[in-house]
């Protein structure tokens, strides 16, 4: 902002020109003379002051209507992350979901119901999302984070978790039918009414996932899992698990 000051009252140009002691410095003490009685005339010019106090203003208005519409600029974010997610869905690759669906995370938007069956999700970081009834099912969600998740009532099946963070993420009543899970960190996770049937559980750490409601583990391969609870290995194998360390990768 320019701050306004009068300006003091150019000498008499008898007076400066008196004062110079090389004679071509005249042409050019004359023309900042000039200037000098410009300037003077502007500064007694009350309008000049009005406009910079109306910029000051315009300023003001301007911040004031930025933050008024940050709540638009939000829900404009979040329709086109949406647009992202919807106009993708059923096929393979990420086409942008990843960050869309992490940006709507970031912002505690529910992804109730979802659809990102056969994404390519690798890597996703999803942390306390709320995915209920969400269709993950042949999805890549390899090396993904998604502790604290609530996955309840999700198609999962086919999708591939491999070494990914699923501590306290809740399964309850999901489908992980034929689902990778080798390596992946199930600390404290809800298995209650999931279906476990032909998952891979190689390598992974079941330290305290709740396991006595498990609606089905055949054929789930649990070879080699770490921290399993007291009695969940021996029901495992007499409900139809397996134990296969050489499995196809």
């Amino acid at each position: 902002m320019i701050s306004h000051r009068m300006a003091r009252r150019p000498e008499r140009w008898a007076v400066l020109k008196s004062g110079l002691k090389y004679r071509w410095l005249v042409p050019l003490r004359g023309f900042e003379w000039l200037w000098e009685w410009v300037a003077y005339a502007l500064s007694r010019w009350s309008f000049l002051e009005v406009l910079e106090y109306l910029g000051s203003f315009s300023v003001l208005v301007g911040v004031i209507f930025y933050f008024s519409e940050a709540g638009d600029r939000v829900q404009q974010r979040h329709y086109e992350a949406w647009q992202v997610i919807n106009t993708a869905q059923g096929k393979g690759g990420s086409g942008g979901r990843i960050e869309a669906l992490q940006e709507l995370n970031e912002d505690k938007i529910p992804l109730v119901g979802v659809d990102i069956s056969s994404a390519f999700l690798q890597g996703i970081h999803l942390e306390h999302a709320n995915l209920l009834r969400a269709d993950a099912s042949a999805a890549d969600l390899r090396g993904s984070n998604l502790t604290a998740a609530n996955f309840s009532f999700a198609d999962l099946h086919d999708a591939n978790f491999r070494n990914a963070r699923l501590d306290n993420v809740s399964f309850s009543n999901a489908s992980l039918k034929d689902s990778d899970l080798v390596g992946c960190d199930l600390t404290g996770s809800d298995l209650a009414q999931a279906d476990l049937s032909g998952a891979d559980l190689r390598f992974a750490n079941l330290a305290s996932v709740k396991w006595k409601q498990i609606k089905s583990i055949r054929s789930a391969n649990i070879a080699g899992v770490k921290g399993a609870p007291a009695g969940f290995i021996q029901w495992a194998l007499a409900n139809g698990a397996i134990e296969n360390m050489r499995m196809e990768e």
